[in-house]
């Protein structure tokens, strides 16, 4: 087979799956909204099931409506037969029961049982006169006109536009429930949405042995000391109230040292101080506190993080954001 050969069976393939998809688009009537106003007044979960190809789309549908705030799992028809079928909770669930021909084996035979534990029975199928069809209370319409299967043996065209109906279906749940990107991110907190949505500034900032704390009467040695020994590139100050009244880089060291000469470790951190530098505070948002480093004129290296009384409980570095997946190490916010 040469390669423009495998080039247009490749074309030929996407551009079939796309016309079956715009094809059921033309198509989608009053059984896709019952399907979703099914969905919508479900006080409990979707069961999702499907046997062969459509189980496997059935898991990616699951997976959806449950990452878009509708309650959802996977029901292998198999399984349920022997027991699994108490998974779903009678008069609260839904079923969605995913197959092309509507004529499976194992579907066919659990159909009696989601029929007396389901609220209701939602088929997507290819097939509105089948077994699951009749079944159904409410029947979503995938039929393609032919698999791109040379043979139009091998499920390929039907379980794309399977897979796309689940998807609208799945969206047009969220849209309709004003599921937000907030609400998104409570659910998938480890992702770089979540993490930008729900990282507060608490969260990353250096506390404990990482953070070095100095008096403005403390000596430069001594903050050099404080500073070193915390693994930090600055020291909060604090007066003799214990509040934040401002920070003390190495660099703000090593230009003192320039300027006194002999003795300057021997000089108050107070001479050598910056005052009244760019604070935060532990509950806002991680995201929130990139802005404050990214946004001014002389960018800050170190951003005391400070409580509601003025005292100095953390220390944010860009590293500490970058480590924490809210920027990028090329400076790119996700």
């Amino acid at each position: 087979m040469t390669s423009d050969t495998i080039l247009a069976s490749g074309k030929r393939t996407l551009n079939e799956a796309a016309d079956a998809v715009a094809r059921i688009s033309d198509r989608l009537n009053d059984g896709f909204v019952r399907a979703a106003q099914t969905v919508l007044a479900c006080d409990g979960r979707v069961v999702v099931t499907g046997m062969g190809k459509s189980g496997l789309i059935g898991r990616k549908i699951a997976a959806t409506l449950a990452s878009t705030g509708t309650p959802a799992l996977f029901l292998h028809p198999a399984e349920a037969l022997h027991g699994d079928l108490g998974m779903i909770a009678a008069k609260h669930d839904i079923a969605l029961a995913l197959s092309y021909s509507g004529e499976t084996d194992e579907l066919r035979a659990i159909l009696p049982a989601l029929k007396r534990r389901a609220t209701a029975l939602i088929a997507v199928t290819g097939n509105r006169e089948s077994s699951l069809a009749r079944a159904a209370d409410v029947v979503v319409d995938v039929s393609v006109p032919k698999e791109a299967c040379p043979h139009n043996l091998a499920p390929t065209t039907s379980t794309t536009a399977m897979i796309a109906l689940g998807d609208a279906l799945a969206i047009a749940v969220m849209e309709a429930r004003n599921f937000s990107k907030g609400d998104y991110a409570l659910l998938h907190p480890a992702g770089s949405l979540g993490r930008r949505l729900l990282l507060c500034v608490g969260d990353v900032m250096r506390t404990g042995d990482s953070l070095a704390v100095i008096g403005e009467a403390a000596t430069l040695a001594d903050a050099l000391f404080a500073i070193t020994k915390a693994g930090a590139g600055a020291a909060c100050v604090t007066d003799d109230r214990g509040k934040l009244s401002g920070i003390l880089t190495d660099g703000d060291v090593r230009r003192f040292f320039l300027q006194a000469g002999d003795g300057a470790l021997k000089r108050l951190v107070a001479d050598a101080m910056s005052r009244g530098p760019r604070v935060t505070s532990p509950e806002r948002l991680a995201v929130e506190a990139l802005d404050q480093f990214e946004n001014e004129s002389v960018r800050p290296g170190d951003l005391p993080v400070v409580s509601e009384d003025g005292r100095p409980v953390g220390m944010l570095m860009l590293k500490d954001l970058v480590r924490a997946g809210i920027v990028l190490p090329d400076g790119d916010t996700m």
